[in-house]
This record gives structure tokens, C-alpha cells and sequence, in this order.
């Protein structure tokens, strides 16, 4: 447990007023707003939610029992939707951390989704050069930014580039995350860490550095979406009701490993137990009831919600139950009003109960939309429905290349 966990987290969230109009650069207004992504929501001044145990508001996961599509989209499975309690039961041990990482995932509510296929894992690097390819797309992070979206900074610092995980030899106080982030000239997915960094041999890998703009480009290429919230938390429980992790009760379940996660000390040390230091190729871990890998650890998930702390309650206040929630109208971060956030899911590579544990499936995260970091992917879903159409229309589904065991 961090024991000033309340007041780092705030400052991760927002820089302090002097520092911003002292330092009105590029790298920091893009590092402030990566960072979100992977830290935990405490802000004091965001709306109510409930802190106090969620274990007796689950009900059990009611699927519907229509029948699969006839057939398959390559490299996808089918999640036969249904009535789940969505929201974030208490972690293992009630730990300070864990507990702190559920505070804008309640209430528990009752949502009702339709089915749909799913991506098995991560876009990899080699399904993205694909698309690239065929279309020329330029990621957010390879454009050189504009001075009109960042008046007042040097034009020395309008570089292309992104936000890499930048960790310390050594053990730093968690109260400033510039210590392990950094914007790095360069950085794009092609280049993950930076320039002397590259993909050759990583093909299974999962696709990073792609802001949401990319990863909605991506998707509709293939013919395919971002799932919502609810769809992505349905599929990650994998038919489980209540659980703290994708794969049930314990983190270790007969002392296995189930995810990458961070071992050793945050951040300056990743000792790799659980068979990788940092990113991991993709399905190196049991996938999950329902035939997914890696939706936990490994690389966050954007969604297509919109973030807000408040939304589940405003769910509930509705009343009754949810059904195909698409997310609020707009965004709202009590911590950077004016960044337009969407909501990630499942957590990375650098979670650790030593400072974040948003691996516990029902977790939010949330990150700035035009910006992307070395331990952010993405996965896409599409409707039976649409997959149907396409199918007898032969229209091509170009998601995923190859199928996946």
C-alpha cells in the first residue's frame, strides 16, 4: 500500500496551476493527459460513488440463449451477450490500493447487451502494418503537432512523438510520474520506446502507441467497431458473476500466473516472474470462459464511451436496467474537465497492488483521445447482425488475417 495514495494520485491527475503556466510545453500537456489512462481515479472533488462493499449487489450473469451466427469471423469469438451486474467487486484483502481503484466503478448495476464477435486478442503489430498498408494512414503520434492546438508552446517542441514508460534505475517516490514518463520524440508503434526501438520480430505482438483516432480508423477499415464498456466488462467476465479477476477468485490460482503484470518494485524494477519484463506477445496466458486472451494486463483497451466518474450512478438513477449503454453524451473529469476522455479497460503491464490494480476486471481507466503510450492497444467487436449482412454480401472482414488458437 502506498500511504499517500490520496495525495499522489491527485497529482498525477493535474499539475499544479504554477507548473502549467510555467511550463506550457508540448511534452507535458501530452504526458499530463496520457497519463490518466493508468492511474487511479481519487479525485475529492468528483461526484459520489460507493466505497463500501459490492459483493452482495451481483447477481448471477443470465446469457442469451439464441444461437451463435453459423459462422465465424477469422480470429474472433462470439459472446452470446445477455444480463450481468457490470461494476467492480471489492479486491482480494479489501487493500487500500485495490479499493481505491474501484471508486468511479460503483454502483454495481444491472445491463442487459446483445451479442456480438470479439477480436481473441489485441490488434498485433502485424495486423496494423496491414491496414497501413493498404490505406497510407498516419497515426496521430507520426504527425508533427500543430501550433494551433498548443498555443504558446516553442516551436522547438512541436515534434512528432508520443508517451513512453520511461522507468528509473533506481527507487523514486510515487508522488511525481514524470519520473517513469516521458514524451519521446519519435516514439510511434512502429518505434514503441523511441527511435532506437523497433517491431522486426514482433508480428504477435499487440499494436501501442495508437491514439483513439487510430484505433477507430483501424476498426472501421476492418469493417468492425471499439466495443462499448459493457460489451468489453461482459466479455472480460467470460459468463463469471462478482469475480475480481477475468479468471476468477485469486491472482495466482494454484500459484499460475494469469496475466503481465509488474513484478518487483514500482517503477524502477520489473523482475518479469510471471515470464515477461514489459510487453508480451499476445495469448502467452489462458484466455478467459469465453475464449479471450489478455483481457487483463498486458496493454490497456480503449473503449467507445465516454468517461465520466458519475455515469453508473446516473445509470441507476434512471432506474431499471441498462440495456446496450453507449456511455454519456460527452466527457467529464473532475481532475481535467477539458480533456475529452474515453473510458480504457484492463489494465497493463505496470499494474502492480503497489500502486495500481486495475486488473481487477470492472475497473475503469481513461485516457486522452489523442494520445497514445507503449502499454495502450485496442480490440474490435462487430455485430451478428452486421457480420451476417456482410457475410451474404461477401463483403471482406479484414480485422484478422489468421485464426488464432
Amino acid at each position: 500500500m502506498i500511504s499517500e495514495c490520496d495525495r499522489q494520485q491527485k497529482s498525477e491527475h493535474r499539475a499544479p496551476a504554477k507548473q502549467r503556466q510555467r511550463e506550457l510545453i508540448l511534452i507535458l500537456l501530452i504526458a499530463l493527459t496520457a497519463i490518466a489512462a493508468c492511474v487511479l481515479y481519487l479525485g475529492e472533488g468528483g461526484a459520489a460513488v460507493i466505497a463500501s462493499s459490492a459483493s452482495s449487489a451481483f447477481q448471477p450473469t443470465i446469457s442469451n440463449r439464441s444461437p451463435a451466427p453459423a459462422k465465424t469471423p477469422v480470429g474472433m469469438v462470439w459472446i452470446p451477450g445477455g444480463e450481468f451486474s457490470m461494476g467492480a467487486a471489492d479486491p482480494p484483502g479489501m487493500d487500500d490500493v485495490g479499493m481505491k481503484a474501484t471508486k468511479d466503478a460503483r454502483p454495481v448495476h444491472r445491463v442487459y447487451v446483445d451479442g456480438f464477435f470479439m477480436g481473441k486478442t489485441d490488434i498485433t503489430n502485424a495486423e496494423f502494418a496491414k491496414f497501413v498498408k493498404a490505406t497510407g494512414y498516419i497515426t496521430v503520434a507520426e504527425r508533427k503537432p500543430r501550433a494551433e492546438d498548443f498555443p504558446g508552446a516553442p516551436p522547438e517542441n512541436l515534434v512528432a512523438g508520443s508517451v513512453v514508460f520511461s522507468p528509473p534505475n533506481h527507487p523514486v517516490s510515487l508522488d511525481d510520474h514524470f519520473q517513469w514518463w516521458s514524451y519521446v520524440k519519435g516514439a510511434n508503434w512502429r518505434h514503441p520506446t523511441g527511435p532506437a526501438s523497433n517491431i522486426k520480430g514482433k508480428d504477435n505482438y499487440p499494436v501501442v502507441q495508437v491514439a483513439y483516432k487510430d484505433a477507430e480508423a483501424y476498426a472501421k477499415w476492418a469493417g468492425q467497431r471499439l466495443p462499448t464498456e459493457a460489451e468489453w466488462e461482459f466479455a472480460a467476465r467470460g459468463g463469471l458473476a462478482g469475480k475480481p479477476f477475468v479468471w476468477g477468485d485469486k491472482f495466482r490460482p494454484q500459484g499460475k500466473w494469469m496475466a503481465n503484470t509488474h513484478q518487483g518494485h514500482f517503477p524502477n524494477s520489473d523482475t518479469g516472474e510471471d515470464g515477461y519484463a514489459g510487453i508480451a506477445p499476445v495469448a502467452q496466458y489462458a484466455a478467459n470462459g469465453y475464449g479471450l486472451y489478455d483481457m487483463a494486463g498486458n496493454v490497456w483497451q480503449w473503449t467507445s464511451d465516454w468517461y465520466r466518474p458519475d455515469y453508473y450512478q446516473q445509470l441507476v438513477s434512471a432506474g431499471g436496467m441498462a440495456r446496450n449503454p453507449q456511455g454519456p453524451q460527452s466527457a467529464f473529469d473532475p481532475d481535467e474537465p477539458n480533456q475529452p476522455k474515453k473510458v480504457q479497460r484492463g489494465g497493463s503491464f505496470l499494474c502492480t497492488d503497489q500502486y495500481c490494480s486495475r486488473y481487477i476486471v470492472g475497473t475503469r481507466g481513461k485516457g486522452e483521445v489523442s494520445t497514445g503510450t507503449n502499454h495502450l492497444g485496442f480490440r474490435c467487436v462487430i455485430t451478428g447482425a452486421q457480420w451476417e449482412r456482410d457475410h451474404q454480401s461477401n463483403k471482406p472482414v479484414t480485422g484478422h488475417s489468421s485464426p488464432r488458437s
